[in-house]
């Protein structure tokens, strides 16, 4: 059943626990200009060739890679590489890396999925999305799943010492000092400046973007249809700017705010992961989980047994940082909600495998892919020139520890991550006064892109079109059929939903 946001907004009461927002420049300022009346029109499907790209067989490669969790069914993929510009400050538009790709479906018509540069490999991404697609989408297209330079296959970072990565993880948010974590943000970036040289500033989202230009080339498409996956979206608002005339149908499966500064964007996260969490214990009691309706308290309690003594684990221990750090995993994955409610009661058991098992992709390597954690700090300080001094932070810490108890001070001192890394060279994004209709879905309670920062994306478009899913977690394609059905409308059939349509949770 869909509804108006505006019957939604009716029903809201008492006032706003979200911060005051401000907004910011870094670099990429989004336009305030009146956008030219009316969208383009919706490009048509166009087949693809790509005599350039090696297909081959992958499929046992891939469902080892996607470990328990690989979807039922006899799924066939198919992988390749291509090769792309490096394109470092230093020597524009020479070198080369090699981008992996995956593909599954029979269709004609190629649709790109663009995951998050610390998330889950695009290739994964798009072999796990398939298995929740509809039918449909995958007769007309064939799904080209992308990891984006630094990820997965193309070329990973793995710069970052294992004590760094140890030390960034299992810092307690409850902490007064910040110099354990500092020096540990310094050994990442003193090592990965050593390690990468010129290559480090090369790791963002502005070469990710001509990357995917490059395929669309290799692919023999006029037009670029994607999928964009939280700050995946990023690259493809990016791709969009500086590709107008080759925008096919793009959605947005959650997108990162491009109005707000570091400090605003990091406390609306810590906002949203309190809303996460409480609609977490809500569901725990619906589904009479073992934390029931005492979640909030038991998740403090345990993060004060934790400080008082961590559980000692193989590869890292389980400490208040680690356990944070693995909830809000834990939350934005909707699938794994019951099995994160299972970890919590083993780790209070004194078991803190389960909970570590969340966190372990940030900080090992699994079936040949490196750990997260290299690639989403460097692409994240390579995509601004934001550096909040310690000092700062300092202060931030004290303040949203009060106001949001449970992931305030964490959120605050992930604004270290950046103050060692060099600051890139600011980039001037061409404004997109142009442009189909995009569909940006979004999330009621998402503790990765917040539903108010998604919707700002959308509205920054020419033609932003919202379906907003009353759920909870990060990403509502495949989890909600609402806004998978509205998703997959506007894809087979060019089929524009209302803006502001809203899914039942």
């Amino acid at each position: 059943m869909l509804v108006a946001l505006s019957a939604l907004a009716a029903c809201s009461a008492g006032p706003s626990t979200r911060p005051v927002i401000a907004v910011h420049g870094d670099g990429d300022e989004p336009s305030t200009a009146a956008v030219p009346p009316g969208p383009r029109e919706i490009p048509p499907l166009e087949n693809y060739e790509a005599p350039g790209l090696a297909w081959s067989p992958c499929t046992d490669a891939t469902r080892a890679r996607m470990g328990d969790s690989a979807p039922a069914g006899t799924w066939e993929y198919e992988c390749a590489r291509l090769t792309v510009r490096l394109d470092m400050p230093s020597r524009p538009g020479r070198g080369s890396l090699g981008m992996s790709l995956l593909r599954v479906g029979t269709g004609g018509s190629p649709l790109v999925v663009v995951g998050e540069a610390g998330g889950e490999p695009g290739t994964v991404k798009a072999a796990r999305l398939a298995a929740s697609l509809p039918a449909s989408v995958l007769s007309a297209f064939t799904v080209i799943g992308v990891d984006r330079r630094g990820t997965g296959g193309s070329d990973p970072v793995q710069c970052v010492p294992d004590a760094a990565r140890q030390g960034i993880v299992e810092a307690d948010p409850g902490a007064e000092s910040h110099e354990d974590l500092v020096d540990a943000y310094a050994l990442a970036s003193r090592e990965c400046v050593l390690d990468m040289e010129n290559r480090l500033p090369a790791v963002d989202s502005w070469r990710a973007s001509a990357d995917l230009e490059q395929l669309r080339e290799a692919l023999h498409v006029p037009h670029l249809n994607a999928i964009g996956y939280g700050e995946g979206s990023r690259v493809l608002t990016l791709y969009a700017s500086r590709f107008p005339d080759r925008i096919g149908r793009m959605v947005f499966d959650g997108a990162p705010d491009p109005t707000l500064d570091a400090t605003v964007v990091a406390q609306t996260r810590a906002v949203a992961a309190e809303e996460t969490f409480s609609a977490f214990q809500k569901d725990c009691v619906i589904r009479g989980c073992p934390l029931g309706a005492g979640a909030t308290d038991r998740f403090k309690a345990l993060l004060e047994s934790l400080r008082d003594r961590p559980l000692r684990g193989g590869d890292f221990d389980l400490t208040p940082g680690t356990a944070t750090q693995a909830v809000l995993a834990g939350l934005a994955d909707r699938s794994r909600w019951g099995a994160l409610a299972e970890a919590i009661v083993a780790a209070e058991g004194g078991d803190g495998s389960k909970l570590s098992a969340f966190v372990g992709p940030l900080l090992l390597e699994q079936d040949d892919d490196p750990p997260r954690i290299d690639a989403r700090i460097i692409t994240g300080c390579n995509d601004t020139t934001t550096r909040v001094p310690p000092e700062r932070v300092a202060g931030l810490t004290a303040d949203w520890r009060t106001k949001q108890p449970l992931f305030g001070a964490h959120f605050a001192r992930e604004l270290l991550s950046c103050g060692p890394f060099p600051v890139p060279q600011q980039v001037k994004v061409p404004r997109l006064v142009g442009a189909p209709p995009i569909l940006v879905l979004t999330t009621a309670t998402d503790p990765v892109t917040p539903r108010e920062g998604s919707e700002r994306a959308a509205q920054v478009l020419p033609a932003g079109v919202v379906v907003g899913w009353q759920g909870g977690g990060h990403g509502a394609l495949g989890q909600s059929a609402c806004a998978t059905k509205a998703a997959e409308e506007f894809l087979v059939n060019a089929k524009v939903p209302s803006s502001g349509t809203v899914c039942p949770p």
